[in-house]
């Protein structure tokens, strides 16, 4: 069928208890006769000052209609063990697609499951502990659990996207994600999605071990047969799965002490900037006041290339959380993060955002000697002086916006999201000058492009930088496989290869159907 295309305004587009009757009705399609009018994407129109919001659908026969796809998976209760590292988007994905190729998956993780998390996550707000196996990155669901819930990618050759949203949806996610342009799921939604995704793995007959660490691998000749947990347990497997997450430092020692081939990778760092909801909103669309009952919370995206020394260093927005919150994202004592995270409503009064240089290997070659991990100890290094300029707790540095710009420390800092609470302080004395130099370069352009942007009721908050994971586990293109040693399947954000929650996704369903292939053989 045809897809078209419809105008409507924002109260038509987001009242969700009368978004299809009225598709219906502007389209003239009876409701109970033998057609269904099926949306296939929603995006809003700023350009203009009145905003649209354009409305793609198709009207299809019932008869034609392809049902969403359900949660009802095959016993695998007596198959073949496949061992999966980590029970992140990539871990979970795959040890559902295992299933659905008649393989048992065992999927093993050093966090708690994702209500005991919650615990942890309360500690490191409100008494600034940090367990180093359960906090915002370590756990079941991963670091995505407790954050926006974005489930926009550009991976779309990597896998099917809408597989991804269908299994999200038939495991509690609105079917909105479906057709909007830029889906997200919200951290008080992702919790019981997660719960819900290990109910079918477990009812199927996988196992999921929670405080469960794995201290090494068994790797003989060249072919991995299984790991060893801290509590001394050897578990054994035909392959392995390690879908670890971008954090895991400990894994990556372990690969580099096995003498496992992994590669230092560039990444990205700098800072979380937090501007009032509704200043975001008057900019993007365009409105005096508010926004109004049914815009949701406005995003931007940005990127600037700054010039450095000559060479061009790119600066752009990650992972913008229109009406969120910062939190604080470190996973072990002695080190500060931030990370961003929103509620399904978007419904806070601050908007925060990443704004991150790009760090490539010149910028590491100071680290060269710990080779394959120069960028992540790079990375831990500025992530240890912002602890320590914070007070050695997880109260954060912090610097207004303009002052920043300008080289001024901040006389007093503003109301902030951040629960650990803030500190006044210079950025420049934990961040490299190379990455001060490029974001006040790039804020600067950024006020050029969203007027009012630039501000000094905006403050930046340190330091942004698990954005991506420091190192790549290489594995061959075609098997998936690490070159050198057989059975074991580098995936997901951990190992290199995907950068959000469905590109994790699909690259665990890729990595499980690469083990199907070969366990086959």
């Amino acid at each position: 069928m045809q897809v078209k295309e419809l105008i409507l305004t924002p109260e038509e587009a987001f009242d969700e208890a009368h978004l299809l009757g009225t598709l219906y009705q502007k389209l003239s399609v009876p409701q109970n006769g033998d057609l269904v009018v099926q949306p296939i994407k929603r995006s809003i129109d700023a350009r203009g000052r009145e905003i649209k919001v354009r409305m793609q659908y198709e009207v299809l026969n019932k008869k034609n209609l392809i049902p969403l796809r359900g949660k009802e998976y095959n016993s695998v209760h007596n198959k073949k063990p496949i061992l999966v590292i980590g029970s992140g988007p990539a871990g979970l994905f795959a040890a559902l697609r295992l299933i659905e190729l008649n393989y048992k998956p065992i999927v093993l993780e050093r966090g708690k499951d994702v209500q005991a998390r919650r615990r942890d996550l309360a500690a490191i707000n409100k008494d600034h502990v940090v367990n180093p196996d359960s906090n915002y990155c370590f756990g079941e669901g991963g670091a995505g659990t407790y954050s926006d819930g974005k489930l926009y990618t550009r991976s779309k050759k990597r896998g099917d996207v809408h597989r991804i949203m269908e299994i999200l949806v038939a495991h509690g996610a609105k079917d909105e994600i479906l057709y909007d342009a830029h889906p997200h799921v919200g951290t008080n939604k992702l919790p019981q999605l997660v719960a819900a995704l290990r109910e079918s793995i477990l009812a199927a007959g996988g196992e999921i071990h929670f405080n469960t660490k794995v201290t090494d691998f068994i790797i003989k000749g060249d072919t991995i047969e299984g790991i060893i947990t801290e509590k001394g347990d050897i578990i054994k497997a035909d392959a392995t799965i390690l879908a670890t997450g971008h954090s895991a430092r400990d894994i990556f020692e372990l690969l580099d002490q096995n003498k496992v081939l992994i590669e230092a990778k560039p990444f990205a760092l700098g800072v979380r900037v937090e501007h009032q909801q509704n200043l975001i909103d008057k900019i993007q669309y365009h409105c005096s006041i508010d926004r109004g009952d049914y815009l949701p919370a406005s995003a931007y995206a940005l990127v600037h290339q700054a010039s450095i020394n000559g060479k061009d260093k790119g600066v752009f927005s990650f992972c913008m959380c229109p009406g969120g919150f910062i939190v604080p994202a470190a996973t072990a004592p002695g080190e500060l993060v931030v990370n961003g995270m929103s509620p399904s409503r978007r419904d806070s009064k601050f908007a925060n955002s990443g704004i991150v240089v790009a760090i490539d290997e010149i910028d590491f070659k100071p680290y060269q000697k710990y080779g394959a991990l120069a960028a992540m100890h790079f990375q831990a290094e500025v992530e240890q002086k912002a602890w320590a300029l914070g007070g050695k707790t997880q109260t954060a540095p912090a610097q207004r916006l303009i002052d920043f710009v300008e080289k001024r420390e901040s006389s007093s800092l503003l109301d902030t999201s951040y629960q650990p609470g803030l500190v006044s302080a210079d950025m420049g004395v934990f961040l490299p000058t190379f990455v001060t130099d490029a974001l006040r370069q790039g804020f600067k352009a950024f006020g050029q492009k969203m007027k009012g942007y630039l501000t000094n009721d905006a403050q930046i908050i340190g330091v942004e930088s698990r954005t991506s994971s420091p190192v790549r586990i290489p594995r061959d293109k075609e098997s998936l496989q690490h070159p050198q040693i057989k059975n074991l399947f580098p995936c997901g954000e951990g190992a290199g290869y995907a950068g959000g929650i469905v590109s994790a996704a699909m690259d665990g369903e890729r990595c499980a159907e690469a083990v199907g292939r070969l366990v086959l053989r």
